[in-house]
Parts: C-alpha cells; structure tokens; sequence
C-alpha cells in the first residue's frame, strides 16, 4: 500500500509540475450537494477503490471561505495542495495554514477538518485509503474555530 500511495504521490507532482493547476489539467468536477461543508465545493473523484487498488483519488475544489466538517477518515488521507490557501487543523491542536505545493498527512482516526481561506480558491489532490471504512462526518466548524489562528 505504502508503494501505490508513493506511486501515485510522484504521478500527481509530476503533472501538478508539467501542466500547472489542478484546474487545468482535471475539471472541477460537480458542486457537491451533501450536507458536510459550507461554501461551494467541487469534487471531480478520478478513481474510485475497487478489488485491486482500494483507494480512491479526487480532486476537490473550495471557493473561497468553504470548509469540510469535522471529520475522520479511518485509514487515513494524504492532501496534496494544488492551488490557493487553506487551513488544516486537527482536534486539540492549532490550526495550520497550507499553501499550493504543501502535502498533508491525516493520519487514521484522526478528527480534523480542512477548507480554503476567505481570500483564495483552494484545490488539492485527495488519496484516500478506503480498506477501514468511509469517511466519518461529525460536527460543523464553528466561525470562531475558522476565524482563530493560534
């Protein structure tokens, strides 16, 4: 597992770096009308887990200020930062704000959430491990919890 991650790891730097912005090389993909953020979210999911490669690979897209709920994913999450600023914070810790080019572990079991700053879009790849279980949505992020920067 740890070598298909790598593998595709260094595909997506690869295009990210010969092609440009996410946005160029993938379509944003369709508004997502769930109910696990605020704002407008793009999601454009490129490969889906099957019986050989049991993870999936997305692209998500955030206008500005849009945020993920807090969450878990239970085998974990590896974010690659295509465009923008955003914030990432796990719970109990400060909230971190990330850049294009910046990699994000969300180690498994983890609650944390993620989502765009108020001034920028905000794009990344998503990998995401589906052996352990679906995503775990928990509660809304608070305006003082996206507002704070510790």
């Amino acid at each position: 597992m740890k070598k298909i991650l790598f593998l595709v790891f260094v595909t997506c730097s690869i295009a990210i770096s010969g092609f440009g912005q996410t946005a160029e090389l993938f379509p944003k993909g369709e508004i997502s009308a769930t109910d696990n953020h605020t704002g407008t979210i793009w999601l454009n999911e490129l490969s889906k887990p099957d019986s050989i490669l049991n993870y999936s690979i997305a692209v998500a897209t955030y206008a500005p200020g849009a945020k993920l709920d807090w969450h878990i994913h239970p085998a974990g999450q590896v974010l690659i930062i295509t465009e923008g600023t955003g914030y990432y914070q796990e719970k109990g810790k400060p909230k971190q704000i990330v850049h294009k080019g910046d990699v994000i572990k969300c180690s498994p079991g983890v609650e944390h959430w993620h989502g765009a700053s108020l001034e920028t879009d905000f794009a990344y790849f998503a990998v995401t491990p589906a052996q352990k279980g679906k995503t775990i949505w928990l509660k809304r992020v608070t305006g003082e919890e996206y507002k704070a920067i510790k």
